[in-house]
């Protein structure tokens, strides 16, 4: 009767070697808690509340944004204009798009430093993020100005975390309950909470609250903040992931409700974003979204939405 082979102690170690190495690359990537959140997902219903991110599907794809060479960074919609803003951050300037990604003006920034974010606060009224310098710095947009110079605007530094290339990534603005969201890009990867800039009433003294809450944060199976969005009608945070290629829905508690991958095949994607950088969203709940270089997306729900 012939007998089994018993594996070899060098095989076994190969096996537990690459079993823990997948299980490493499996936490560094944070692939179990978003696998346990989709499995979770598959079971819940949905929250009437939730944005719902995965029944979005893409409506413009990669459209090259003609005559922006250098790389965007950060999108906002501004209401007021009915238009959209990003930033870039090389040869520094504000970019104001049309909805469908067309170049309607463009504004010199100078002294901005890295600027990496931009928010729309009320009309005409606007925040810069410097990354590397961990600086707010508020604007006013006239119709007529081509240049701003940082030297003669409101500006704060939070300085903490300094060091690196990892610091503001994305901003998003809560207007009823006058939040500033400041995301941290990663190491530690977090979101900050700021009342009190920008300052609205000169007649009051200057007093700026700033929150955050690790705990919840570390709830985000994602690897970076690329980019944040606020949605004044559920009161949920949107984060952007470049890294893990992943939009968030987050819950006025931090509670992740839904997910929207970027990856090639999913939402009607051709190909996988390659390197998102801005979310935003409009009144009707369009979702657009920038990539470095320069491509422009729309992702929409379909209509009996």
């Amino acid at each position: 009767m012939r007998r089994f082979a018993r594996p070899k102690p060098l095989f076994i170690i190969l096996l537990l070697a690459t079993l823990i190495g997948l299980a490493v690359v499996g936490q560094y990537l944070r692939l179990f808690e978003r696998a346990w959140f989709n499995a979770r997902t598959m079971w819940l219903p949905a929250s009437e509340l939730a944005i719902n991110l995965d029944r979005y599907q893409v409506a413009i794809e990669a459209k090259v944004i003609e005559g922006l060479d250098d790389d965007v960074s950060a999108l906002t919609y501004d209401p007021v204009r009915n238009s959209l803003f990003t930033v870039t951050n090389k040869n520094a300037e504000l970019v104001e798009l049309s909805l469908d990604g067309q170049i309607l003006r463009r504004v010199s920034l100078i002294g901005f430093g890295d600027a990496e974010a931009v928010e729309f606060i009320s009309a005409d009224t606007y925040v810069i993020s410097d990354e590397r310098q961990q600086r707010l710095i508020k604007i006013h947009l006239d119709d007529d100005v081509t240049f701003l110079d940082a030297a003669e605007a409101e500006q704060m530094t939070l300085g903490v975390h300094m060091g690196g290339n990892k610091g503001f990534e994305g901003l998003a603005y809560d207007s009823l309950g006058k939040r500033l969201f400041v995301a941290k890009e990663r190491d530690p990867m977090l979101v900050y909470e700021i009342q009190g800039f920008p300052h609205y009433t000169p007649d009051k003294s200057y007093a700026v609250h700033v929150v955050n809450n690790p705990k919840r944060d570390a709830g985000m199976f994602v690897r970076d903040l690329s980019s944040l969005q606020y949605d004044e009608r559920s009161g949920h945070l949107l984060a952007l992931s470049d890294e893990s290629r992943l939009i968030l829905e987050l819950a006025v508690d931090g509670r992740p409700l839904s997910t929207m991958s970027l990856s090639k095949g999913r939402q009607g994607l051709q190909k996988t974003v390659p390197q998102a950088e801005g979310i935003a969203m409009d009144d009707d709940g369009v979702l657009y979204l920038v990539s470095e270089p320069n491509l422009f997306y729309v992702f929409k729900k379909p209509a009996q939405e």
